[in-house]
């Protein structure tokens, strides 16, 4: 169907309307994506996914909203879609702001990389000729910048 959206679509929509009225509130935006996608075919289950924001919030954090929205659509519930795609929102908005950043350097408690360097060393040593493993490890040093 072609007028059937994707969550990732309702998502970016919601950005959109949160830069258009910077100062409404999470209900206002809710409010105005039911108004907006009622009437329209429900967004398939099967692409029940957002835009990847794990550089900004932690995975469990900005994908909470996820099974509200797939209730909403086994339930044939654009208010329910809604609030999913509100709580997804609010994830992505506040946790930089009481956390910072997850791509922040220094969030060393959240080095998702801690713990698994040496045995990921030793395992591309093993099979990884030398001259990628330079290119590799310049290319580390490059990013960590």
């Amino acid at each position: 169907m072609a007028d059937q959206p994707t969550v990732s679509e309702i998502f970016r929509r919601a950005l959109q309307i949160r830069e258009e009225k910077p100062n409404a509130s999470y209900g206002e935006i809710k409010a105005q994506i039911v108004k907006e996608f009622s009437g329209r075919p429900f967004p398939s289950p099967t692409k029940l996914a957002i835009p990847e924001y794990d550089n900004i919030a932690p995975e469990e954090d900005w994908t909470a909203g996820l099974p509200v929205i797939l209730r909403g659509i086994q339930n044939e519930d654009w208010n329910e879609i809604a609030h999913g795609i509100i709580i997804c929102l609010d994830q992505i908005e506040n946790y930089p702001k009481e956390s910072g950043r997850e791509d922040d350097p220094r969030k060393e408690w959240r080095n998702r990389r801690r713990g698994i360097e040496e045995a990921e060393e030793k395992n591309l040593a093993k099979w990884m000729p030398e001259e990628l493993m330079e290119l590799a490890r310049k290319s580390m040093l490059g990013s960590k910048r």
